[in-house]
């Protein structure tokens, strides 16, 4: 969904997937070319160390770069983009966010270097169009306390060892038991993560404006068992039926997980707030999904 303008900023956080050499040049560019205009340019550590190096730059780590900008300027693929993301959904700040792509694929980081400039000096008037993507927040309960919380922009994973046998889970939605679910894994994911790793496990791609929850399970024993999109209000509970031979691992937007022990629990939620991505002006949702999955062709 498109949301409001948002107010012009002041401070732009950037951040450049991690070694990513051939970014310097455009980092040095991107500096220039926002003081020129007046905006100051915070650099995340990482990306800073990439540059030649200059006595009056500002660098911050990430938690502190989120707090000290109006927006984020990523430049790199989907998972430098999700990092940031999850970060400031963590900060529960109001940023929003423009992704610049690196990478082969990026259905989130779909800016291309050509639009660069002209995306950046919309965003910094407040005029380019901003959608607002539902985030996840997990939470993760042992002996029945919270002792992990995360958020997650594309998905929330509940998955096997690589060389481990499968797995049971049982799932509820609400306050109603679904199933169980023996398989390799389960997907929990968002909208915006239905191109992700829950495409690639047969799940259904759902139009991000839709405010919806996708439970997508990974190589089911069951045929039977099957993608199901539940509304986004529904919160959803996986318990692993496990023993001490099995390995059970959860991981979010394939940025951070933990193993988990026999009797742990997650739940997963929308988030209070959702995320603020900027988009090109020049493409439609449809557009990309043809660009990237190549549709039509033969």
């Amino acid at each position: 969904m498109t949301t409001q303008p948002f107010a012009p900023v002041s401070s732009v956080g950037i951040v450049a997937k991690s070694h990513l050499r051939e970014a310097a040049p455009h980092l040095v560019e991107i500096s220039a070319w926002l003081e020129a205009r007046g905006v100051a340019a915070v650099f995340e550590t990482a990306t800073a160390a990439l540059m030649p190096p200059s006595a009056g730059r500002r660098v911050a780590d990430k938690q502190a770069l989120v707090a000290r900008v109006g927006m984020v300027l990523v430049l790199g693929g989907d998972g430098t983009l999700l990092g940031m993301a999850d970060c400031i959904g963590e900060a529960e700040l109001d940023i929003p966010i423009l992704g610049v792509n690196f990478g082969s694929l990026g259905f989130l980081t779909e800016v291309t270097l050509p639009e660069l400039y002209p995306s950046l000096e919309a965003a910094l008037a407040g005029g380019a169009p901003v959608e607002a993507r539902l985030m996840l927040r997990s939470t993760a309960l042992r002996d029945g306390s919270t002792f992990r919380n995360h958020i997650a922009l594309n998905d929330v994973v509940i998955t096997k060892a690589a060389r481990a046998r499968m797995i049971d889970l049982s799932v509820s939605v609400g306050d109603e038991f679904v199933t169980r679910v023996k398989a390799d894994g389960l997907i929990v994911a968002t909208p915006t993560g239905s191109t992700a790793y829950s495409l690639a496990a047969g799940g259904p791609i759902v139009q991000p404006s839709v405010d919806a929850i996708i439970l997508t399970p990974i190589a089911p024993h069951t045929l039977t068992n099957r993608p199901i999109v539940i509304p986004a209000s529904s919160p959803v509970r996986v318990q692993p039926l496990m023993d001490d031979r099995d390995e059970v691992f959860v991981t979010f937007d394939g940025q951070a997980g933990f193993q988990l022990q026999a009797g742990d629990e997650i739940r997963v939620c929308r988030a209070d707030a959702p995320l603020r991505l900027i988009r090109p002006s020049t493409r439609s949702y449809f557009e990309v999904l043809r660009q990237k999955l190549k549709w039509g062709e033969r």
